[in-house]
This record gives C-alpha cells, sequence and structure tokens, in this order.
C-alpha cells in the first residue's frame, strides 16, 4: 500500500503563489508514475501533471502549462506542484495520485488540500 498527504493550501489573492506537497510512504518501491489533479465544486477531476517517480520524465495539461511546475524531492518522497499566477477559477481541492505503472491510470489517490483564489 501506498500513502499520499498533501498540504500546502490556502487562501491566496490573484496573481499569487503556492506550493502544494504531497508525502508519500509506503510501499513507494512499486510506483511508476505520481501526478496533481483537482476538483472543483461541482465539476469533474482534472489532471495537472504528472512525473515520472525517481526520474525527470514529466508531463502538463495544456491549461496549466506554463504556470504550474511539478517536482520532487527523492530524498524526502515527496512531490511537489508550484502554482504561480493564481487565478480565480484555480479555486478547487488539490490532490496527488500515484500510479504503479501507467501515466493515466492511479492506483492511490490522497485527500487534497484547498485552493482558494480570491479576484
Amino acid at each position: 500500500q501506498v500513502q499520499l498527504v498533501e498540504s500546502g493550501g490556502g487562501l491566496v489573492q490573484a496573481g499569487g503563489s503556492l506550493r502544494l506537497s504531497c508525502v508519500v510512504s509506503g510501499r513507494t518501491d512499486t510506483l511508476y508514475t505520481t501526478a496533481w489533479f483537482r476538483q472543483a465544486a461541482g465539476e469533474e477531476r482534472e489532471f495537472l501533471a504528472v512525473k515520472r517517480w525517481r526520474a525527470s520524465d514529466t508531463y502538463y495539461a495544456d491549461s496549466v502549462k506554463g504556470r504550474f511546475t511539478i517536482s520532487a524531492d527523492d530524498a524526502l518522497n515527496t512531490v511537489y506542484l508550484q502554482l504561480n499566477n493564481l487565478k480565480p477559477e484555480d479555486t478547487a481541492n488539490y490532490y496527488c495520485g500515484a500510479s504503479k505503472g501507467s501515466y493515466y491510470n492511479y492506483d492511490y489517490y490522497g485527500q487534497g488540500t484547498q485552493v482558494t483564489v480570491s479576484p
């Protein structure tokens, strides 16, 4: 099993920045990718970015490319999502996922951290 715990969300004004963290624990040796998603109230889950576990490959959704950056500290088993130039429409619950063998299907999810962007 793998556990994912997010932190770093909060209230920020439009144009501001936040860095979200996702601490990964358990059977991390089984992981292939970790990713960030978000879900706004009343909407479906949206993929944001994915990174190969213990490698440098990254991919982004077009909607956040250039504003959000996924990275990791392998020694800390932590994956980050840097959010820049935030907009009110970025308001959502942000959570991370982990996959044992895919860029598209995820086996584990965290509970998320709320990001609220005021105008």
